[in-house]
């Protein structure tokens, strides 16, 4: 019998208790911001590109666990048969784990599939090889296309932010998580084929919303693996800039060393190297998104003028940092 994840116990050793201290992180996010997700429905963003190899499940993994540090409840859903999320976050392969495949299946509650991870504040849903067979399986079953939004739907009110992880394809699978979600987050890297790839995915997303989501909107697109040394990333980023206007995001994801062996150790980067620029760069997304949807409200200097200490409640990020094989922490705003 599946242990409710409540009573279970993290074996697992990049799981083990950590004494962290939250900070805050001094930078202003973009007037006219209002509403915080603590006191709304959960917000379901699914990372999609039908195009392999653009840092899908990289972003999905650092985007939720730089969510999560900020204090925000988050659940990353592994929806891909690759499972690269559930390893990348430290989760063996375990058959008969309750995962994705068994929710769209409607074997299990998505409150039973949660999984603890090193965060204190995300939670996983995992996936496994079968989920490739629920392709097959849904093809004849009553509102197939609804299956992952009707699993989640109990899960809004508790998590702020739920992110999907979806496979490098425009199937079953990648339909259930577009249905399901409330906006889409597009990473692409900076070159041709990756333009011609985001114009079959937003023809794709038209026809979603003419049929089965109408409310399902572009969250925005982000360019991962960015050299910006080149003239071609500097050409796209310039025709996507035309295209989506202010959809395109400002914080763009480098190609970093860091990230690239971040997985390996079961790790997000945040936990692997929080000093890395690969760690900032998607903290500074997860700035962007959340100052989208929260509050425009941070804190300010004791010296500084009354209407600059207007704004609080803000977003706080809690930093891991290595030294000496001691925890310690780092001072944003002193940087």
């Amino acid at each position: 019998m599946q242990v409710p994840f409540q009573q279970q116990k993290c074996t697992n050793s990049y799981f083990a208790p950590k004494s962290v201290i939250a900070i805050h992180i001094a930078s202003h996010y973009s007037a006219g911001v209002s509403g915080s997700p603590k006191n709304q429905m959960g917000r379901v963003i699914a990372v999609a590109n039908q195009k392999g190899g653009v840092g899908k499940t990289t972003t999905a993994i650092n985007l939720a666990s730089s969510i999560a540090a900020a204090e925000v409840d988050t659940l990353l859903v592994d929806c891909d048969p690759q499972s690269n999320a559930t390893s990348g976050l430290g989760l063996p392969k375990d058959p008969d784990r309750l995962s994705t495949y068994h929710l769209l299946m409607g074997e299990a509650r998505a409150e039973d599939a949660l999984q603890k991870t090193g965060l204190d504040q995300l939670w996983l849903v995992p996936a496994h090889k079968n989920l490739i067979g629920a392709n097959l399986e849904l093809i004849d079953v009553e509102r197939r296309e609804f299956r992952l939004r009707d699993a989640l739907a109990p899960l809004r009110e508790r998590f702020p932010y739920i992110v999907l992880d979806c496979p490098p394809a425009l199937d079953l699978l990648t339909l259930n998580s577009l249905v399901a979600a409330d906006s889409i987050l597009i990473p692409m890297q900076a070159e041709y084929f990756a333009l011609e790839g985001v114009s079959e995915l937003l023809d794709t997303i038209e026809r979603i919303r003419a049929a089965l989501n109408p409310q399902l909107s572009i969250e925005g697109v982000v360019l991962t693996m960015f050299d910006d040394r080149t003239n071609l990333a500097q050409q796209v980023t310039a025709e996507l800039d035309r295209f989506f206007g202010d959809k395109l995001f400002k914080t763009t994801i480098p190609r970093n060393v860091r990230l690239a062996e971040a997985p390996s150790h079961g790790k997000p980067v945040l936990l692997y190297d929080p000093r890395s620029r690969g760690a900032e760069s998607y903290i500074q997304l997860a700035k962007e998104i959340l100052g989208r949807h929260m509050p425009v409200e941070m804190p300010a200097r004791e010296d500084a003028p009354a209407e600059e200490r207007q704004v609080v409640n803000a977003p706080r990020w809690k930093r891991w940092i290595k030294d000496r094989n001691k925890l310690t922490t780092i001072n944003i705003l002193d940087r």
